[in-house]
């Protein structure tokens, strides 16, 4: 995958949370709606769809911004076990493995067998279909490679399920994710090998 002209890659740090945050709500907001209903999308922000900030701790969260560091896009690789979710999801434990929590030094996985996790990336709506969501998954499965993993797994929002599925992912598995609303969010664990 090519560069975009304008757009740089660096770790996030925890300052960046704020702006990470910004985004998300929008990318959310702004791109899932064909795909959820209103009210999925509501109990999602926040939640689901969320910051793991256990990710910026590991140093494997990235940032996408402009020459004049408007946050982009965002997304990161991990190798712990969670698949998908952010810092306040709920249910993890019911839908094997989504959601984030404070995982221990014993969760790492191995990349001799285990997959890494593709997590968490998101694009401002004024940088949608420009590219960049496939400039970040590029990007984060090449620091996963960088680490030793030739398998990725992640947990993707409907809306992205196309798009990973031109970049060589194949569906294994449809959950549904419990929301503080009542709703559920469906989400698709999707597999490659590189």
């Amino acid at each position: 995958m090519g560069a975009i002209e304008g757009i740089w890659f660096r770790t996030a740090t925890m300052e960046d949370v704020p702006a990470l945050n910004t985004l998300i709500d929008a990318s959310v907001r702004g791109l899932q709606t064909g795909d959820y209903t209103a009210a999925e999308i509501e109990g999602a922000v926040g939640g689901v769809l969320s910051l793991d900030s256990q990710l910026i701790k590991d140093g494997t969260y990235f940032v996408a911004e402009t020459e004049d560091r408007f946050v982009a896009g965002c997304g990161g690789w991990s190798y712990r076990t969670t698949l998908c979710g952010g810092d306040q999801t709920v249910g993890r434990e019911l839908v094997g493995g989504c959601g984030a929590g404070v995982e221990d030094e014993g969760s790492r996985l191995d990349p001799a067998v285990d997959a890494a996790k593709i997590r968490g990336i998101y694009v401002h709506p004024s940088w949608a279909r420009m590219g960049l969501g496939s400039l970040i998954l590029a990007y984060c499965e090449g620091k996963a490679m960088e680490a030793g993993f030739t398998r990725m797994e992640m947990g993707s929002t409907l809306t992205g399920v196309p798009l990973y599925r031109l970049r060589g992912y194949r569906e294994t598995e449809r959950m549904r994710m419990p929301l503080p609303n009542g709703e559920g969010l469906e989400v698709v664990r999707m597999v490659k090998s590189v």
